[in-house]
């Protein structure tokens, strides 16, 4: 093991040993205004104070494709040296010397920063920063290089109407004809890629943890009936995680902050995280697809990943597989210890399906998948924790967080926090956990299937055999499997779905004449083929609480009863579903096919669902407008035009999808 981290080491010094030998940047200032919107016009002016480490002849800051950028160094030399990429001031810097450089500059990035419906009279107007992947040096000259820290204030002129957020305290707000001028303050250093900027129309509620951090909650104002169930558990999962780590929050608040369009799920900025708007839902939507999950991560990050920061890829488990890991722990707190187990037993599913497909890599490698970064070095950290035991696990986590606070981090960092508190030798758990794939692989295998078994012999209904569990009544489901967890009942109704000696029928009457919405959803999606006789509790599928499984049952019923398609479609007529409208899409396109349902107004809904492929709405919607359009093949000039668009969109998943789409045509 030993000689393997000198080898790791070495080559993070060839690589990446750059600027940061020689100069270090402390704090900086910047001022940010906008332009025209339409045209993503950014300027300003940022001052960074440096000391040189090291003599060197020049110093450099990032700034990608900017269209003018200058400075002025400290107060005397002025200097415009740019390649497109870098802004080089060319001194004779002496080691021990202190300097201030003011830049001042336009663009227009072309990612990094994002300009959203600005092009529309209607529309979600917003401006937000995405700087994991992208650089924010894109739109602000800083650094690409995550070992650079530095303390940013950040002030941002914009129209008063508007919500601005971004990292750090608000200190300050001037108002003066018709504009804004927001004022945040940081007080530790990060890397510029965790920089964020937020600005639309936003309305807050604010909470205070047990610690007395204000934790800001952002939504739109018409989403106030989804605030609750959106940022539902936001308080507990805080003050959990930080009794849990050992390590107050480090920031000076926590904001976080939905927008339109987002690249990812969430994004961990320092004391500000962004996610995706697709997580604001009502209590309904809550059933199906809720930010618990994600806010635990994102909020995780806030110590794993910007208190303490990877020095290069090769760590990245240390930011992706703690936020995992911490977030399985905060959600056990509020579901439960079988919920937490079904999770890992979950993730071990996923790990063991790539290794089948031959993608295993090992956790150091820069270049594994997310799910190896997620959920194998989760994976690792339970089984770390097992071997050295809670006691010396949390121990060395506290003194990992407060040795390196602020700094960058290698893996070593960590195992030798873990060796100390715990006194033993980890190399070869190392070997086995970190590099050895096989070995890890067969590891999961005898943990995960003890996982399973241990949740399954909780209740006795497990040891009947089929002939005894044939003879239950499935109508007293609720009363039978009702205090299981959720992944235990799934569990189970997918064994007894593969007996052959169990009455199907007789087990989806049970469950349809039970209030387990979770297993009737499955029921909804197992039975394509809807026999007579249980047409009657499959309709009552329709309105349970949950849009997943309305849609589901819709189409379903549809498809089995075309004699009732009338009925089915007006008793759901009014029902949008989630943000992406996936019950009013599928309304839709059954009402315009269903040949005989109000004729009179297939016009009004056909343009209905033409207009969801336009970029005003959000990308799922547009996704699923598209789809449907396609599977009715009525995707008009307008869809078309819509659709060539969105080849061009800025998330890259949506823009791969309209590009095999319209190959398709």
């Amino acid at each position: 093991m030993r000689l393997y981290f000198i080898l790791i080491f070495m080559v993070f010094n060839c690589a990446f040993g750059q600027q940061t030998e020689y100069v270090n940047f402390t704090t900086a200032q910047a001022h940010i205004a906008f332009g025209d919107l339409i045209e993503k016009e950014v300027e300003g002016e940022i001052t960074y104070q440096f000391e040189i480490l090291k003599n060197t002849d020049s110093v450099y800051i990032d700034a990608k494709n900017f269209k003018t950028i200058s400075y002025v160094l400290d107060n005397r030399f002025s200097g415009s040296d740019y390649d497109g990429n870098h802004l080089i001031l060319r001194r004779n810097f002496k080691a021990g010397s202190h300097h201030s450089v003011v830049i001042s500059f336009k663009v227009q990035p072309k990612k990094a920063m994002y300009f959203i419906d600005w092009e529309y009279l209607e529309g979600n107007k917003q401006v937000w920063t995405q700087g994991q992947g992208k650089y924010t040096s894109n739109w602000l000259p800083s650094f690409d290089d995550m070992n650079e820290k530095v303390v940013f204030d950040l002030s941002i002129s914009f129209c008063k109407d508007y919500q601005v957020v971004a990292n750090g305290n608000l200190i300050n707000k001037e108002v003066s004809d018709g504009f804004a001028t927001w004022y945040y303050d940081m007080q530790k250093p990060m890397s510029s890629y965790l920089l964020a900027i937020a600005i639309g129309k936003y309305s807050k509620n604010q909470e205070v943890s047990k610690s007395n951090k204000p934790l800001e909650m952002y939504y739109y104002p018409e989403d106030s009936l989804k605030f609750e169930p959106t940022y539902r558990y936001t308080k507990q999962m805080f003050d959990f995680l930080e009794d849990e780590i050992g390590v107050a929050y480090p920031w000076q608040n926590y904001k976080q902050i939905p927008v339109k369009d987002f690249l990812y799920a969430g994004m961990e900025n320092t004391s500000t995280t962004l996610f995706s708007d697709a997580f604001v839902v009502d209590s309904i939507g809550f059933v199906d697809k809720n930010y618990v999950n994600v806010n635990a991560h994102e909020l995780a990050h806030q110590w794993f990943g910007d208190l303490v920061t990877e020095t290069s890829g090769t760590h990245h488990w240390l930011q992706e597989g703690f936020a995992t890991y911490y977030a399985l722990l905060a959600e056990r707190n509020v579901f439960g210890d079988d919920y937490y187990f079904g999770r890992l037993y979950e993730y071990a599913q996923e790990l063991l399906a790539q290794d089948q497909a031959g993608e295993s890599t090992s956790l150091l490698n820069p270049k594994s998948s997310s799910v190896t970064f997620y959920k194998k070095g989760a994976w690792v950290l339970y089984m770390l924790r097992e071997q050295v035991g809670d006691d010396a696990f949390k121990v060395a986590v506290k003194n990992y967080l407060l040795k390196y606070q602020f700094k960058n981090v290698e893996t070593k960092n960590f195992i030798d926090e873990v060796e100390q508190a715990s006194g033993n030798d980890l190399g070869l758990f190392v070997e086995n956990y970190l590099i050895n794939t096989e070995f890890f692989k067969d590891e999961l295998i005898k943990q995960s299937e003890t996982i399973l078994n241990n949740l399954r012999n909780k209740n006795d209904i497990f040891s009947c055999k089929s002939a005894s569990i044939n003879q239950i009544s499935f109508a007293k489901w609720d009363l039978l499997y009702g205090s299981m967890s959720d992944f235990v009942r799934i569990d189970y109704f997918k064994r007894l779905m593969k007996d052959s000696l169990i009455d199907k029928t007789n087990l989806f009457r049970g469950i349809l004449n039970s209030k387990d919405f979770k297993i009737r959803q499955l029921v909804a999606q197992a039975l394509t083929k809807i026999p007579i006789t249980l047409q009657a509790e499959y309709e009552t599928l329709l309105a349970d609480d949950s849009y997943s499984t309305i849609e589901t049952a819709l189409f379903n019923l549809w498809v089995n009863f075309p004699r009732k398609r009338n009925f089915y479609l007006n008793k759901t007529k009014d029902v949008q579903g989630f943000n992406d409208k996936n019950i009013r899409q599928l309304w839709l396109t059954l009402a315009l096919v269903t040949e005989d349902y109000e004729t009179e107004n297939k016009s009004k809904y056909f343009d209905e669902l033409t207009s969801y492929t336009g970029s005003n709405y959000g990308f799922e919607t547009q996704q699923n407008a598209f789809q449907y359009l396609r599977q009715i093949q009525a995707c008009n000039a307008l869809c078309h035009k819509n659709l060539e668009q969105a080849t061009k969109h800025h998330n890259w998943r949506f823009s791969k999808f309209a590009k095999t789409l319209l190959k398709a045509e």
